[in-house]
């Protein structure tokens, strides 16, 4: 039997000459992007500044290595290993310590040694096709800096480019931090941040363990205990029973993963900020406390059951009212819309303190609506978002509603979301479909996400390479094609597969044989609109840019 270890380990010794960490073929692609490396340090930052001796844990690695020997494949790890890296080498590029640059350094590179026999090496390899540029823009010393004039669409692949974005994201957040404070971090990561390291030295081991680490459903989840905790302490029998039930039936509505995010949101709801440690440890004391002992049967049906109701709505779009009802639902399928559920709280608060009143949430879930969409199209990292909600939900308990300061959007918010719906939405590829439903949506005759298609694209009129010899080069000169191709105005939406070849048709046939459906129609009220042009020109480009901007900006009022 192939023997598996498993250990806590600081970080200082993750990066030591005990470990050469190779990241095989295989393995996908480096894809952690700014808002997970911004993350990362946000949530270190806030363990540094609460100062304690806590031991900080920042997950796990999976490993196939031989005891004794360095080389490590890593099978689960690769983004945070990366990201660390990337963090420790912007570290040792800004500082003005010597000291502290050549240990940062060390921790990055393996220094050679010719005692023990070791060569220099960085201590991280990536795949094969990125690990060149890696070792020259991240891993060699002052390295970090000099990313700060590549263009990241010269990259060749988007490993490369997230190494690239990461870095700049980690090197500027970290340029803002006195000399001090970085060094309060590096102590951090060096004294008390932690990986649980699993390592065995067959592959086929190594996979199962990472199978069974990423499985759901099976272990003992924090809403278990705080079920016992709160079924415990009913003394009697017939209560306990029913109390137990009633949890049960809520958990089966939402479905086990569902349900345990409930508690995520209902953690939110009652502290107001963002979670500082995992559920566990901060649910019992932020919200069960105030319920134990003597109103545990009050948890269970004033909390647990009308909140499970409620996310079920929200998340079903089956809210009911005797009018208004389809309002309020087609709010919760807009906002479900978004790459984020950081809404839900404030949304639960609504349905569980206004639930008769259709007319208030739909006003709520508006305004809501427009704060999540601006947010999201301005890519806001998860701590300032969240930190918007929290503010939100403080100013509702304290009774402002629909008034809360917290809903208005600043005049810089207002014109950095127009400036990201006037520029090049195509690149953007998180916002570009919301963005696209949601003015497809104004422009139809009938309000509301409807919908209910397997597959949607966003298309360019005016292609991304047209060949030399077609109309499009002239009627647009290089100029236009490069101010104009990848903007909200020459895109479209259809329901179908991208087509390499039809792409770089002419205008004429692409609407024939490429944005027409069966029976000359097409789901999408923006591409029957596009359709209605005998010619797509510069002008008729800028038009229906000015028009779908305002169109948007009048929405959420920008």
């Amino acid at each position: 039997m192939q023997k598996l270890e498993a250990h806590e380990m600081p970080l200082h010794k993750v990066f030591s000459s005990d470990y050469d960490f190779r990241i095989p073929d295989y393995q996908r692609p480096y894809a952690w992007q700014e808002e997970q490396a911004v993350q990362l340090l946000t949530d270190l930052a806030e363990a540094l500044e609460r100062g304690t001796d806590e031991p900080y844990f920042l997950g796990s690695l999976v490993l196939v290595k031989t005891s004794g020997e360095p080389r490590s494949d890593v099978i689960d790890g690769q983004q945070r290993l990366t990201t660390l890296t990337i963090l420790l080498s912007v570290l040792r590029d800004l500082t003005t310590t010597p000291e502290l640059c050549d240990a940062l350094h060390k921790l990055v590179n393996q220094p050679g040694d010719p005692i023990l026999g070791l060569m220099p090496k960085p201590r991280l390899r990536p795949r094969p096709r990125d690990a060149e540029f890696f070792r020259k823009h991240v891993q060699t010393g002052g390295a970090t800096e000099t990313l700060l004039g590549i263009d990241r669409n010269t990259l060749p692949t988007d490993a490369q480019k997230a190494v690239r974005d990461n870095a700049l994201a980690l090197y500027r957040e970290l340029a803002r931090w006195s000399e001090e404070r970085r060094l309060g971090l590096v102590r951090m990561l060096g004294e008390r941040t932690f990986l649980v390291v699993v390592a065995t030295p067959d592959l086929e081991s190594a996979h199962r363990i990472f199978s069974v680490m990423n499985s759901r459903g099976l272990d003992l989840s924090p809403t278990d205990i705080f079920k016992s905790q709160i079924i415990g302490a009913l003394e009697d029998a017939q209560e306990s029973e029913d109390c137990a039930r009633r949890w049960e039936d809520a958990e089966e509505t939402l479905g086990r993963d569902d349900f345990a995010d409930l508690f995520l949101h209902l953690r939110m709801i009652y502290e107001k900020k963002r979670a500082e440690r995992e559920l566990l440890k901060e649910f019992p004391t932020q919200v069960l406390n105030q319920y134990l002992p003597g109103k545990a049967e009050v948890f269970v049906n004033d909390v647990v059951v009308p909140y499970a109701e409620a996310y079920a709505q929200i998340r079903d779009a089956r809210y009911e009212a005797s009018f208004g009802s389809e309002k309020v639902n087609a709010w919760f399928k807009r906002l479900q819309q978004t790459d984020n559920n950081d809404w839900r709280p404030a949304a639960l608060w609504a349905l569980r303190n206004h639930e008769h009143d259709p007319v208030w949430l739909d006003r709520f879930l508006k305004a809501l609506e427009r704060l999540s969409a601006s947010m999201f199209i301005r890519r806001v990292y998860t701590t300032p978002r969240v930190t918007r909600y929290a503010e939100l939900l403080r100013q509702l308990d304290q009774g402002q509603g629909l008034d809360s300061p917290a809903f208005e959007l600043t005049e810089t918010e207002k014109s950095e979301t127009r400036s990201r719906l006037e520029g090049e939405l195509y690149l953007v590829a998180k916002t570009r479909k919301f963005v696209l439903l949601r003015v497809d949506e104004l422009l139809s005759e009938a309000h509301g996400v409807k919908y209910d298609l397997p597959l949607i694209t966003v298309e360019h009129v005016l292609p991304q390479n047209p060949s030399a010899d077609s109309r499009w080069v002239d009627l647009f000169d290089r100029a236009q094609r490069e101010h104009w191709t990848h903007r909200l105005g020459n895109l479209v939406l259809l329901n179908r597969a991208k087509n390499s070849a039809a792409q770089n048709y002419d205008f004429a046939a692409k609407k024939a044989r490429y944005f027409t459906g069966r029976g000359g129609s097409v789901p999408f009220a923006l591409t029957s609109q596009v359709l209605q042009h005998d010619d797509w020109t510069p002008e008729a480009l800028a038009a229906q840019q000015r028009r779908l901007v305002d169109l948007l900006t009048t929405e959420w009022a920008l």
